[in-house]
């Protein structure tokens, strides 16, 4: 047992190790300005995760294309990257006010622009955890192209198997194919990847689009093509950063513009100086806790109490959650898309202006001084700090400063869980930095009491802090777990969302010292769990009943109507 133990320390130990290599490396290549990911320079980034294995890149490290992995990363990357040799990585450059239309990836929010046949730009203004989820996403990609290189390469002279000129036939036809043709290019794929036919049948739709029905064996054959070149042709594909967005990187820049457009907006409407509560959500959840009954409860009058909000949340029922908008904007709520370039929308509720006796909340005890909520959606990594720090600064008009008066600050999101499964509910009671000494114990005003009685599990305790949920691994996750850490999840803003949060209370002494917070994160994922990784799909409506149970929680306790 003592041996066992030894061995998944030292695999952890490893893990640890090979993060910190990616995280240095990374570092590096943007200070050098370029790099070719499957060259020299991109050796460490390739080394570091085949010795990572992450479990969502599943079989990374073996002969076989990983298909899951692939259409997870495929998902968050611009449509198209796959046949580009130079990939530009900028800061908010102009490219909005182009001819060039914004690529935007379903599963990730950043502008991208295709600049010719060889060039994608992909804009980066959400700091440096957005850098590393896209450089982690396409070494992976590379790899796995490379993968499929010495399946079909007969010899560096350019020879191919049949199975690949097939292949290349089918992708120049370029057309939606009959069930007979696709099973016979599926056939060909499943040689060409080192998967069963089964396999390749049962995710070749997963990629499709309306616009491309087969979209599978395009990207299959560009990321081979790319790296058969790269043998042959020596045409190495190419990164870059440019001067700008190493030059604005780390400055708050977009953070600053993204909260003084806050702030502007609560002084032009009187709300500066009210008690101001934060909530990181999404937009809908605090939208929908307070107007969705008043607004839709006598259709639901004999449903159950959630029956109301799935069905908000199916993409099926636009008009319903239009209703409830509609209202929201006529009783209190301003609507701010976001402008700065943070891809964070914001949500400013004015509490004086809800009639909470026709509310979700018709205990409610506001005060005299009827609060003020600022409903942000979710920030990425890094990001975090910079939007929290910047919002909770004092509002400089000329030479005078107004504090803002933040009572609390409240936190609501997704995260890996690992103990337990999807949907289950999280309330941590610190937040630890990986890869760092940081720690970041705290107060939280939620506890896992609150949540009980609800058949859903509550588990209580740290969470990881993570730079990227895709470099996770067992190993590591399972020491975090099972030592003397016990941790209970994993996510990827909670520390930096504390540390600003703590160091404009208890140093810059620009908010109240005993701010209140609260965290609490539901289940997306189990990455010690076979199969019920990020990669393994989303919630569907299992993330609905635990989104408005933490929502309506954090409401009742800033309206006092427990």
């Amino acid at each position: 047992m003592k041996e066992i133990k030894n061995i998944s320390r030292s695999r952890a130990q490893e893990s640890s190790a090979a993060i910190e290599r990616l995280y240095i490396s990374m570092r590096h290549l943007f200070n050098r300005g370029f790099y070719k990911p499957m060259g020299v320079s991109g050796e460490t980034l390739r080394e570091a995760l085949f010795s990572l294995r992450p479990e969502i890149y599943g079989s990374i490290a073996e002969e076989k294309v990983e298909l899951n992995g692939l259409l997870y990363v495929i998902e968050r990357l611009p449509v198209g990257i796959e046949q580009c040799r130079f990939i530009n990585l900028t800061s908010d450059e102009g490219y909005a006010n182009s001819h060039f239309k914004p690529i935007v990836p379903p599963k990730r929010r950043r502008n991208c622009y295709r600049i010719d046949d060889e060039q994608m730009n992909v804009e980066i203004t959400r700091g440096r955890s957005d850098i590393y989820d896209i450089l982690t996403h396409l070494t992976f990609i590379f790899i796995e192209s490379h993968k499929i290189k010495d399946r079909v390469l007969v010899d560096e002279s350019g020879e191919l198997t049949r199975d690949w000129q097939k292949l290349e036939q089918f992708v120049q036809h370029n057309k939606k194919l009959t069930l007979v043709e696709r099973e016979t290019v599926i056939s060909h794929i499943s040689s060409v990847l080192g998967r069963t036919f089964a396999e390749v049948q049962a995710i070749y739709p997963d990629f499709a689009t309306p616009e491309a029905p087969e979209r599978f064996l395009h990207i299959v054959y560009w990321l081979g093509k790319l790296a058969i070149e790269e043998v042959v042709l020596n045409n190495k594909r190419t990164i870059t950063f440019s001067p700008i967005l190493r030059e604005r990187l780390g400055h708050h820049i977009y953070g600053e513009i993204w909260a003084n457009n806050i702030k502007e907006v609560l002084k032009k409407n009187n709300l500066i100086e009210r008690p101001i509560h934060i909530i990181s959500a999404n937009m809908h959840s605090v939208m929908n806790s307070i107007f969705a009954e008043p607004v839709l409860g006598k259709k639901y009058k004999d449903a159950n109490e959630f029956q109301i909000f799935e069905d908000l949340s199916s993409s099926g029922n636009k008009d319903l959650r239009k209703k409830v908008e509609d209202f929201a904007l006529k009783n209190g709520m301003i609507s701010l898309p976001d402008t700065s370039g943070t891809n964070i929308d914001v949500q400013i509720f004015d509490t004086a202006q809800i009639d909470f006796k026709k509310s979700a909340f018709p205990t409610a005890k506001l005060g005299e001084n009827q609060p003020v909520l600022i409903v942000m959606d979710y920030a990425f990594g890094e990001q975090a700090y910079e939007t929290i720090d910047e919002l909770l600064k004092p509002y400089k008009i000329d030479k005078v400063k107004i504090f803002l008066n933040v009572e609390s600050v409240s936190i609501m999101g997704k995260a890996g869980i690992l103990e337990g499964g999807k949907g289950d509910i999280m309330i941590p009671n610190a937040h630890l930095n990986e890869g760092t000494a940081d720690n970041y114990p705290f107060e939280n005003e939620l506890t896992a009491a609150m949540f009980e009685g609800n058949d859903i599990p509550v588990f209580a305790g740290p969470m990881v802090t993570v730079l990227g949920t895709s470099l996770q691994n067992r190993d590591l996750l399972k020491f975090f777990h099972e030592s003397t850490w016990e941790a209970i999840g994993l996510e990827m803003e909670g520390s930096y969302y504390q540390k600003a949060i703590q160091s404009a209370s208890k140093i810059r002494k620009s908010i109240n010292p005993n701010v209140k917070v609260r965290y609490a994160y539901y289940a997306s994922d189990n990455p010690l769990e076979t199969g019920s990784t990020l990669a393994s799909g989303g919630l569907g409506t299992t993330g609905v009943k635990p989104t408005y149970l933490i929502t309506i929680k954090i409401l009742e306790q800033i309206f006092n109507a427990k």
